[in-house]
């Protein structure tokens, strides 16, 4: 599940280096940060201990809404009400699944 979380927090602030050149208009070196989380993201993600990528993927979504959930309260001062912790909860639960239910065969 590290690798998970590495994951998300590589794809998160990936995502903020372009949103910073596209919708703050920061300085376009920023692309190049993107380019190298962006990268570290998809290593990251491929060391998931799910035998398939598609199911490292599935199991990836639910790690990726708690860190977009912790970024909105800790980075952008939002404030999460039941149903985000219900969602997040739940997604995150379907990520365990995913990766930890036993399988036939």
């Amino acid at each position: 599940m590290s690798y998970l979380l590495l994951a998300a927090l590589c794809e998160l602030l990936g995502c903020y280096a372009v949103w910073q050149v596209v919708r703050a208009r920061q300085s376009p070196w920023w692309l190049a940060v993107a380019v190298l989380l962006l990268l570290a993201f998809a290593w990251a993600l491929t060391r998931s201990p799910a035998q398939f990528a598609g199911r490292a993927f599935a199991a990836y979504a639910g790690v990726y809404l708690l860190g977009a959930m912790a970024w909105f309260v800790l980075l952008d001062g939002g404030q999460i009400d039941r149903w985000d912790l219900l969602g997040a909860g739940l997604s995150l639960t379907g990520a365990l699944l995913v990766l930890y239910a036993p399988r036939a065969g």
